[in-house]
């Protein structure tokens, strides 16, 4: 069995899906064994393809927020897994980001969660991630958010945190007065 460090340079060289990528592959992640929460998340955008930092753009800075962390803590591995269902850029649709490629999951996930036995705080962030990591969820990604106790303290779905989520976040006041002062608070929790 490779060390995780091979199995995370094997991911960051894959070319799996490379012909249906506009931009070419460049897996993005970040994790260390030790890592306390996972940050599941979609597929890179565009300009975190260009910088290779996961969550370097206006989404992560909502995130962050979100969180109640600083960059420092986020970017730090030991800390704060981030993998998202598909590693790399997937392209842009009409009214944004395409979906993540179907086969990076399948390809790498189980294989990275299996090496993640720290996680104390998983966040499931937007639909497809809710989708694998909530299989039991019925209803939409505002069902799926607005009961989220019923994964509570170790789960917690939330709405991507792209500016593109500006009218969901208005038409959805309960989300920050009720899920983001105890998402605070437990991620304070579990990074100590």
């Amino acid at each position: 069995m490779p060390s995780f460090s091979a199995l995370l340079n094997e991911i960051r060289h894959c070319q799996l899906c490379a012909e249906h990528l506009p931009l070419g592959p460049r897996p993005v992640l970040q994790a260390a064994r030790s890592a306390r929460i996972l940050v599941a998340g979609q597929a890179p955008g565009r300009k975190v393809h260009a910088s290779g930092v996961p969550f370097d753009d206006a989404s992560g800075d909502r995130l962050r927020q979100w969180l109640g962390v600083s960059r420092e803590i986020f970017y730090d591995p030991a800390r704060i897994a981030i993998l998202p269902m598909g590693f790399c850029f997937p392209g842009t649709g009409k009214s944004g980001d395409l979906p993540p490629r179907p086969e990076c999951a399948p390809a790498w996930r189980q294989r990275v969660l299996a090496e993640l036995g720290q996680i104390e705080l998983t966040l499931v962030i937007g639909q497809y991630a809710q989708a694998y990591h909530l299989p039991d969820a019925t209803g939409n990604l505002t069902d799926t958010v607005r009961d989220w106790r019923r994964h509570w303290p170790a789960v917690l779905p939330l709405p991507h945190p792209s500016p593109r989520n500006n009218l969901w976040l208005s038409r959805n006041p309960w989300f920050e007065a009720e899920v983001l002062p105890a998402l605070r608070q437990r991620v304070a929790e579990v990074l100590g």
